[in-house]
């Protein structure tokens, strides 16, 4: 996709919120996510997480942030956490890290694509 993409899309952030919230509550894992935007250089991807559902440890991409919509999470990085709470906007530990619901949630992860911050040659 290039940017600007030729068909803009809108994207109804309260309904995709319920949306993913109702396939969470019937989810083995307690979790739904979609990608709602995937450019040449950005992904943002929206993700419900009922409450105690996690997020396992894993990678940190090279530049990211979470946003909490609605709900609290902890994000447990190496020997640190940062409580989120709805409206609150973390930058993405530099390091492994899982994340928790502390009660029913929904948050946008929002990435640069590695392709995007390689400096020109």
């Amino acid at each position: 996709m290039s940017h600007p993409p030729e068909e803009l899309q809108l994207v109804d952030f309260d309904l995709e919120q319920q949306k993913l919230m109702d396939i969470a509550r019937t989810a083995t894992a307690r979790r739904a996510g979609s990608t709602i935007f995937h450019g040449d250089g950005l992904r943002q991807t929206m993700v419900a997480l009922l409450q105690d559902a996690e997020l396992s440890d894993h990678e940190s991409p090279a530049e990211a942030f979470i946003h909490v919509l609605q709900g609290k999470v902890t994000v447990n990085g190496n020997g640190r956490s940062w409580d989120i709470l709805m409206g609150q906007l973390l930058p993405v530990p530099p390091e492994r890290h899982s994340v928790t619901a502390l009660e029913d949630t929904v948050l946008t992860i929002t990435v640069l694509r590695p392709a995007a911050i390689q400096e020109p040659e």
